[in-house]
């Protein structure tokens, strides 16, 4: 599928869920001290998320341009390193302020990935937070439920705080998050060796 049906599709399935869509902010960020690019879609968002601003539309969607050559999400040291990660990139993002919850956030990814976009159910693997007994942080269970509803247990699995807990800065919002992975091995290559055990260990 060409990247321009993937974001048009993305953009009228969650208009189709009530969300506003809104355009891409600039790509260089004139009105935050902390930040020289738009390194994440929630960078245009980020005075919604502390509080400062009022919220005119409690759902939101877009597609961010990103650029990650510095702070706290660098991804230049990991260019041609994997097959995944690049300087610049378009982040897809829905958003809820104040709105919906983990519940419809799991229940429609999972239904624009499998439904919309059309990808085997049995290639996704998805990630929910183990928890921190460091930080007296407990599992994120209840993300754990509501994707039993839709993937094996098996492919169900718990990751660390470095891969499953969103923190927008060193202080501010933040807390345990998914991830949705897929298997894009051939098929022999799935059957030698669990796509399981492949989850968040860099495999190429």
């Amino acid at each position: 599928m060409e990247s321009k049906l993937i974001r048009e599709h993305f953009l009228e399935f969650f208009a189709s869920k009530g969300h506003e869509i809104v355009p891409s902010a600039p790509m260089v960020i004139k009105d935050d001290p902390t930040l020289m690019f738009n390194n994440a879609g929630m960078n245009p968002f980020k005075d919604l998320f502390l509080g400062n601003s009022p919220v005119v539309h409690p759902r939101i969607a877009d597609t961010q341009k990103c650029l990650r050559v510095s702070g706290k999400h660098n991804d230049l040291e990991e260019v041609g390193v994997d097959t995944y990660h690049h300087t610049m990139f378009e982040m897809l993002g829905n958003w809820s302020f104040g709105d919906y919850f983990k519940q419809e956030a799991i229940d429609w990814a999972w239904e624009l990935l499998t439904e919309v976009y059309g990808l085997d159910k049995d290639r996704l693997y998805v990630t929910v937070f183990e928890g921190d007994a460091g930080d007296g942080l407990e599992a994120d269970e209840e993300a754990k439920g509501i994707w039993a509803k839709w993937v094996p247990e098996d492919r169900i699995l718990l990751a660390s705080k470095k891969d499953n807990f969103w923190e927008m800065g060193e202080t501010g919002p933040c807390g345990p998050c998914s991830e949705i992975h897929i298997d894009l091995r051939g098929d022999a290559d799935r059957a030698a060796t669990s796509g399981a055990s492949l989850v968040n260990a860099d495999h190429p």
